[in-house]
């Protein structure tokens, strides 16, 4: 079992947990603002299972229906969670909005704060780990599943501070107050998931400090080439998908220039982690003078 499917089923654990622990804090005070925590807590743990389903395809290898692999899955569970986030949004605003109408005193509000305050401290170990651990594994699920709980825990530092002022002012509408801005807050992270899961399943190039050093590598590396042109990338998961023309001599033979390809492709394989590379070799009256230029 990989690292990565391990921490999704991680995810699904600690979501049960923290979603547990945040209801009792609800139980506790009858505070919406606190409620709006614990329904957020109900979408990483849905997320948590549709990112766990869809790692488990991403690492399935290429075959015949998906010559380029399966990489793309992720980003599926990337846009689900942003959605669910968006919906739990507007759950939350439709509960805050009830609040507004009749403003309660709370129940045990110390209480329920110090048992929140144990929830929002393993979010927060758990979205680091998550984060560090995506990155390194160039998992969109996990990146994101990272981020929301980062978001958590900033939303739920919000709640315990609006529900602490409202004990010590008697303002109790700003409980509903907090649940609205929790609201709004996770409804820009989820637009935010959303548009980063999108560029993936669009197409959308490397970065361009990634582009960057392909171009590097690629200048550096073509010794006895003349040029390379054409350039595109794309990534999909762990995957970088790169694709160039790559001028060589005339007289070039076919020997030369694939051992040629074979020194690029090692040295970006090297600098860019995942990287899945064609080159198509062209004769030198191929040439466009305006692609990436040797050096060596």
């Amino acid at each position: 079992m990989s690292t990565t499917i391990k921490l999704a089923i991680g995810s699904i654990f600690v979501g049960v947990i923290v979603l547990a622990i945040k209801m009792l804090a609800w139980w506790l005070t009858g505070s919406v603002a606190l409620f709006s925590d614990a329904l957020e807590s109900t979408v990483n743990v849905a997320t948590a299972f549709a990112a766990l389903i869809a790692i488990r395809i991403a690492a399935r290898p290429a075959d015949a229906s998906h010559p380029y692999g399966h990489d793309k899955a992720e980003f599926f569970s990337a846009v689900l969670e942003g959605v669910m986030i968006i919906i739990a949004a507007l759950l939350i605003l439709r509960e805050a909005y009830h609040g507004f109408l009749n403003p309660v005193a709370l129940d045990l509000p110390i209480e329920g704060l110090l048992v929140n305050g144990v929830a929002t401290a393993i979010n927060a170990v758990w979205a680091w780990i998550l984060v560090r651990r995506g990155r390194a594994a160039k998992s969109p699920a996990l990146i994101a599943g990272g981020r929301h709980l980062f978001t958590d825990v900033i939303t739920s530092a919000g709640v315990a501070f609006g529900v602490l002022l409202a004990i010590v002012t008697g303002w109790w509408i700003l409980d509903p107050m907090m649940a609205a801005g929790v609201a709004i807050n996770i409804l820009w992270s989820g637009s935010k998931v959303v548009k980063e899961s999108l560029s993936g399943l669009m197409d959308e190039a490397v970065p361009q400090n990634t582009l960057e050093t392909i171009r590097t590598v690629i200048s550096r590396e073509a010794d006895g080439a003349m040029e390379a042109h054409d350039l595109r990338t794309r990534h999909a998961g762990s995957s970088t998908f790169i694709d160039f023309h790559l001028v060589v001599p005339g007289e070039t033979t076919v020997f030369d220039a694939h051992e040629i390809c074979d020194h690029i492709e090692a040295a970006l394989m090297e600098r860019v982690p995942g990287a899945m590379i064609t080159i198509h070799i062209e004769p030198e009256h191929k040439q466009k003078h305006s692609g990436i230029v040797v050096l060596a």
